[in-house]
């Protein structure tokens, strides 16, 4: 099983920093994404890795490039941000305006995915680093690292609400003996 896995949240993106839901669209980092991306890189440095998992988005890439992972990151789809269906591109406050109280983690999302389809992909990406021998990094977006984190502690997928994570960050799952944890948070 993986030693640890470290989970980087790419850099800012222009939507990021608007609010807006950044699923499917393959945004660029802006010129401030890069360099907090760049000022992750020497904490990246201090792990090893025997696995480096990206998503196949452009903002997710260039992060692993520059915090020192790119050259050695394979790229796994189950690593995509939620797919926000029609809730592409616009913000929680917009989506309010006509599904009052909404929320990413209670829904609904229309043409979009539901939590438990966002789980099964977490889960799968765990399956795959249960199996590292050593350390695993994992290059993706906020929610579906939040996920991801939930299912880790084998929480349901809408526990991810408790866990903030802001852009350019690590944060990095582990063990308190043979029991999942969480051992650094939104660093």
């Amino acid at each position: 099983m993986a030693s640890e896995v470290v989970l980087i949240r790419h850099g800012a993106t222009e939507w990021s920093e608007s609010g807006r839901h950044t699923g499917v669209t393959d945004l660029p980092l802006l010129e401030a994404g890069r360099e907090a991306a760049r000022a992750l890189a020497p904490r990246v440095a201090q792990h090893t890795f025997a696995a480096v998992l990206t998503s196949p988005k452009q903002r997710a890439r260039e992060t692993a490039d520059l915090v020192g992972l790119g050259a050695h990151a394979e790229i796994d789809d189950d690593l995509c941000e939620w797919d926000y269906g029609d809730y592409e591109g616009i913000t929680t406050k917009e989506i309010r305006k006509t599904v009052p109280g909404w929320t990413i983690w209670s829904g609904p999302v229309p043409n979009g995915e539901t939590p438990a389809q966002v789980a099964a992909r977490a889960d799968r990406v765990i399956a795959r680093v249960d199996a590292v021998d050593g350390a695993a990094a994992l290059v993706a977006h906020g929610h579906i690292l939040r996920v991801l984190t939930a299912r880790w502690l084998s929480y349901p997928p809408t526990d991810g609400v408790h866990f903030l994570l802001d852009t350019s960050t690590l944060s990095v799952l582990g063990y308190e003996r043979e029991t999942k944890a969480i051992h650094i948070w939104n660093a």
